[in-house]
């Protein structure tokens, strides 16, 4: 495979990627808005959003699976035509119960992206922490843009023309992979899908120490990143008073920092390792949580929220180094299926972090619930010492 070629591969499986959380993120910026038209609260929002990425989570495994048996191009453009259908249902939804089944059938539909692309960049490229940082950027570079735009586009024309912004990016990069990207050999075209779903090999993969650690980790980040993901605008807006214009825009800021160090702290765990890199960005967790924490608990200014969003950008760089440091425990033919699993274990109890935090803000306020994922952060950051201080050797 040539150089172009190859890096030509990267950009595409990145506006993939970009495409799919575009449209997952459109949504956060509007959930004032989709609050007051379906009169509900932050919980039950909340709820919807831990249905997409529980959905979101639970196709991680599947979508492996699929990409063993039909190759990664196939699932790829599944996942993108998917993302734009459910879009589209959401922008229609003409109630709360149907808002959430189209959430859910969004995550479904755009978790069949992650997994097998990354797998397809891994038996790629030598320096796999530089290529899936450079993919996850995806994700932050669609934060970027989506919330402001979304906010922009739902103050004018409403909450459902703010939605639609998922179908007009979808169409268009489906439309350009299926172009650009050549066909992918399956790797095990003849294995019927069924055998990769027995018990015994899963939990003998999910219970290896090194692979159960390492998705522990994995856990924990996750379900801050959810948490963040779905009502950062909400809890700058509400919890600290700033704007709903300037609330979109630190969660832009967000994504910016978020986005830019992903390839910095993927390239900086290939080169001084992996544990080193995400005890770094779990320590910044802890300062970045834990200053809009005090931030919603007492008047500190305009200057400390957005340190405090900065810091917590780094902080959710955490996927680059873990995620490669899954690829460095497993071999070759388990990367699809093996990868897609232990998305799908530390996924699936990390979406919880949407409606934990949603119900946690409604309760007690802003200040506890952000505070609390400060906690996870250190708890994340205490494993992480543990393992290297007691010689765990995981």
């Amino acid at each position: 495979m040539n150089w172009r070629y190859k890096h030509t591969a990267l950009t595409l499986c990145t506006l993939a990627f970009t495409a799919t959380m575009v449209a997952r993120l459109v949504i956060s910026p509007l959930i004032p808005e989709i609050r007051t038209e379906f009169g509900v609260t932050n919980a039950t929002v909340g709820l919807g959003l831990s249905g997409m990425w529980l959905a979101y989570a639970l196709a991680q495994f599947p979508s492996g699976v699929l990409g063993d048996r039909y190759g990664e191009r196939a699932v790829i453009l599944t996942a993108v035509g998917a993302t734009a259908v459910a879009s589209l249902f959401i922008a229609l939804s003409p109630s709360i119960v149907a808002f959430v089944g189209f959430v859910v059938l969004l995550g479904a539909g755009a978790g069949l992206h992650y997994t097998v692309a990354t797998t397809f960049l891994s038996r790629r490229f030598d320096d796999i922490g530089r290529a899936i940082g450079v993919h996850v950027a995806g994700g932050p570079a669609a934060g970027l843009a989506a919330p402001p735009l979304a906010a922009f586009v739902g103050s004018r024309y409403g909450w459902r023309a703010g939605i639609a912004l998922g179908v007009a990016v979808a169409v268009p990069v489906f439309a350009l992979f299926a172009w650009r990207v050549r066909p992918t050999e399956p790797r095990r075209p003849d294995q019927e899908v069924r055998e990769r779903f027995a018990v015994g090999p899963l939990v003998e993969l999910l219970s290896r120490p090194a692979v159960f650690y390492t998705t522990a980790l994995s856990t924990m980040g996750a379900f801050t990143w959810q948490a963040t993901a779905s009502f950062l605008p909400s809890f700058l807006e509400f919890g600290t008073g700033l704007s709903a214009g300037l609330s979109a825009l630190l969660f832009s800021l967000y994504f910016l920092v978020h986005g830019a160090t992903q390839p910095v702290t993927g390239s900086i765990s290939d080169r001084i390792g992996r544990d080193a890199t995400v005890m770094a960005t779990m320590a910044a967790g802890v300062v970045g949580y834990g200053l809009l924490a005090a931030t919603a608990a007492a008047d500190l200014g305009r200057v400390v929220p957005v340190v405090g969003v900065a810091v917590v950008g780094l902080a959710m760089s955490w996927g680059a180094p873990l995620q490669s440091r899954f690829m460095d425990l497993l071999s070759d033919a388990e990367r699809g299926a093996g990868f897609g699993l232990v998305r799908t274990a530390y996924m699936v109890v990390g979406a919880s972090g949407s409606v934990v935090v949603g119900a946690v803000s409604d309760a007690t306020g802003w200040a506890p619930a952000f505070g609390l994922l400060a906690g996870v952060m250190a708890l994340g950051l205490a494993t992480l010492l543990a393992n290297r201080l007691l010689g765990l050797g995981y």
